[in-house]
């Protein structure tokens, strides 16, 4: 018997088998829209990070918090990482689970237009 068949696979992906209708999608595109901004609220706060870093190691006389300047940079590219890490892995459970949804989107008015009821 196979291993993979006696303990399950952790954070298994699921196949819609469903066709997408117009809740769905436009549920959706609120969710990509959603991670988009969360991306960009990343970006932001390693941006803030970056510029306090920078202001840090610059402030002249002040030779003992130097490494807080150094530990806000090393934040930024940690920070920066975290947020492109978790926008791309929901981006790719959003593909996995459906598909080109467009294409869905597309075929399904397709059909209800070829057969009004």
């Amino acid at each position: 018997m196979k291993l993979n068949k006696i303990i399950p696979k952790l954070g298994a992906t699921f196949k819609n088998q469903e066709h997408i209708i117009l809740r769905d999608f436009l549920a959706l595109e609120r969710t990509k829209l959603a991670n988009e901004r969360t991306l960009l609220s990343y970006i932001r706060a390693s941006l803030y990070l970056l510029l306090g870093g920078i202001a840090l190691l610059k402030l002249e006389g002040f030779e003992q918090i130097k490494f807080l300047g150094y530990t806000s940079l090393s934040l930024t590219v940690i920070l920066l990482i975290v947020g492109i890490f978790r926008y791309n892995k929901l981006n790719i459970k959003l593909k996995d689970y459906y598909g080109d949804m467009e294409l869905q989107m597309n075929l399904k008015q397709k059909e209800e237009t070829e057969n009004p009821e």
